[in-house]
């Protein structure tokens, strides 16, 4: 796969934001995975509860509180992702200065937005 979105903090709840942005991504043929506390299938997207390393994901869509965030850090940077696209609800300087540092682009914005006016 290529251009790959890691969509981090997916449930199977189709009330949750992390839910509906897997559909859209596959209804705009996007390849996805995805990583949630429960193993679950979206569409045709499996959900993870465990850390893959891919070698591929240009994009990680955050769908986790900042207070949940830090555990992951490590694991998002060694993915070496071209940006990662901070939610709503999901914004945290402190994180954004480290992928700065690290020249992955931040982008506050909420993809289920981002899809539907083409900016994503």
């Amino acid at each position: 796969m290529k251009d790959v979105v890691l969509v981090m903090g997916a449930s199977v709840n189709t009330e949750r934001y992390s839910n509906k942005a897997i559909k859209l991504l596959r209804k705009n043929q996007k390849n996805v995975v995805a990583f949630g506390l429960n193993e679950g299938i979206i569409d045709d997207v499996e959900i993870f509860n465990k850390l893959i390393k891919y070698d591929d994901i240009h994009t990680v869509s955050l769908y986790l509180s900042p207070k949940n965030q830090p555990s992951y850090y490590n694991y998002i940077l060694s993915l070496e992702p071209k940006r990662v696209i901070f939610n709503p609800g999901t914004e945290n300087a402190d994180f954004s200065k480290i992928l700065n540092e690290k020249n992955i682009k931040v982008e506050e914005n909420c993809t289920l937005v981002m899809l539907n006016f083409g900016i994503f």
